[in-house]
């Protein structure tokens, strides 16, 4: 007899559930079970169905989740006490450990996500020392990425047309594990960070303040097990997880972005530009010109620039507003600079001056150049109108955005760079003298035609049509 202990526990975890997404479940645990699911299959017969860590990675044959994963999974569905039940000893996950497991992770909060994330982290439970934490981070996001990729979610982008992302995840590990606190407050570095004991409440708090985690278990449970990815979610953070990519397909341009970066830059977007990015200038595709750079990226909308330093160091920053060509500073305190490699980090406005962006081109009496923060001839991101110099200063930081110096040398020579913008083109993007740009510059027109606002050359219209469509 299971007793009303296990039914009431049980019912009130399906209850969150919508009826459709119950039968989604039901219809997964008689999968991984193995049973008909028949009428009859329904009653008390059902609850006796285990599921085993064998049938769940056989389940995965087609490997829509890394091995590691899926073990992580399995050790989080046993870790639930079910009562009346001595904890933990039997090796099969009964369905109402299955159906909690799934609503805690899906629909709880830190509280009750957290003893299931403990155990995924470490079969033992706590306290858990930070490399294990920084192992079950890294199986996370390269889960996340995995499994997109498989489920072919990642929008337009692919694990070709980006940079490999074995370093990205590892970056973006290090920049959620730099949320960990220790229980005095201090946050640990390096090999500190690794070796320090965390307990239960100070995971929690990390998990409650980094929703990347919940995000990304969220993204593994749905797109892994295919379970409730059908269905409308309530929140809109997995929505956006990764925007929409237009103007790279079919060109065979490499990004200097890799998925776990566009996740995070994404993510600190302000929302309503968080669901396509577009491809505006890349040196590869439209030549190393401060002119050509101008051009492609003048009344663009929101965009943001990325460039790659000859030391390899990646970095860059989100201009709130359409760039303009004039000699006063623009924007506004939503702009931010990053760094992608060799750390992955966002630094944010200050209030210290509203020195948000700048590009000037062409004037004999002010600096002719694109730049981000701090002041003029000692920007936190500059690249000079004499294409191929920039600089990054930062004595110790960037007055308006606290970031640190961002490339390898303070005056770098510029490697390859590109420039997105992200959300909605403006509504006049382009229309001024579009007869003559037109005419001057197929790639001004082939960016017009990407961005649908033109319809004349057909010729032009083929792959972009295609990358429309790109999803």
């Amino acid at each position: 007899k299971m007793g009303n202990a296990e039914s009431n526990a049980y019912q009130n975890h399906l209850s969150r559930f919508l009826p459709e997404e119950q039968s989604d479940i039901d219809g997964l645990f008689d999968t991984l079970s193995g049973s008909s699911g028949s009428a009859g299959a329904k009653n008390a017969k059902a609850t006796k169905k285990t599921v085993t860590l064998a049938a769940l990675q056989a389940a995965h044959t087609r490997e829509p989740l890394p091995e590691p994963m899926t073990v992580r999974l399995y050790n989080g569905m046993k870790s639930i006490d079910l009562p009346g039940k001595s904890s933990g000893l039997s090796e099969q996950i009964a369905k109402e450990q299955f159906v909690i497991f799934m609503s805690n992770l899906l629909k709880g909060n830190a509280d009750e996500k957290i003893s299931i994330i403990m155990r995924m982290i470490a079969k033992t439970g706590g306290p858990l020392k930070g490399k294990q934490i920084q192992e079950f981070t890294e199986d996370l996001i390269t889960s996340v990425v995995h499994v997109l990729s498989y489920r072919k979610e990642l929008r337009g982008w692919s694990l070709e047309n980006t940079r490999d992302s074995s370093s990205g995840v590892k970056a973006l590990a290090s920049e959620l594990l730099s949320e960990l606190k220790l229980p005095d407050g201090t946050k640990p570095v390096g090999s500190q960070l690794l070796e320090a004991n965390f307990d239960q409440s100070v995971i929690e708090d990390w998990v409650y303040r980094v929703p990347q985690i919940s995000v990304f278990l969220s993204v593994v449970i749905r797109q892994g097990l295919h379970v409730l990815h059908s269905l409308p979610d309530q929140t809109n953070d997995i929505l956006n997880l990764v925007p929409h990519c237009k103007g790279i397909k079919g060109r065979g341009v490499v990004s200097l972005f890799d998925i776990p970066a566009i996740i995070y830059i994404n993510s600190h977007l302000p929302a309503e530009l968080q669901h396509k990015w577009q491809l505006l200038f890349s040196s590869r595709l439209h030549g190393e010109s401060f002119s050509q750079l101008c051009a492609h990226i003048v009344n663009k909308g929101p965009c943001i620039v990325i460039l790659r330093d000859l030391d390899g160091f990646l970095f860059g920053g989100f201009a709130s507003h359409s760039w303009e060509v004039k000699p006063q500073f623009q924007g506004d305190n939503r702009c931010f600079l990053f760094s992608v490699f060799p750390t992955l980090a966002v630094y944010t406005y200050t209030g210290y001056n509203d020195h948000y962006m700048y590009l000037n081109h062409g004037q004999q009496t002010m600096p002719n150049g694109l730049g981000m923060g701090g002041q003029h001839g000692y920007f936190g991101l500059w690249i000079d109108s004499d294409y191929g110099k920039g600089h990054s200063k930062a004595k110790p930081r960037c007055t308006t955005y606290n970031s640190p110096q961002l490339s390898a040398k303070e005056d770098f020579t510029l490697d390859a760079m590109e420039v997105w913008a992200v959300g909605d083109a403006p509504e006049n993007a382009g229309r001024k003298g579009k007869k003559s740009i037109l005419d001057v510059d197929p790639q001004a027109q082939a960016l017009l035609e990407m961005a649908g606002k033109s319809r004349q050359s057909e010729g032009l219209r083929e792959p972009i049509e295609e990358d429309e469509d790109d999803d």
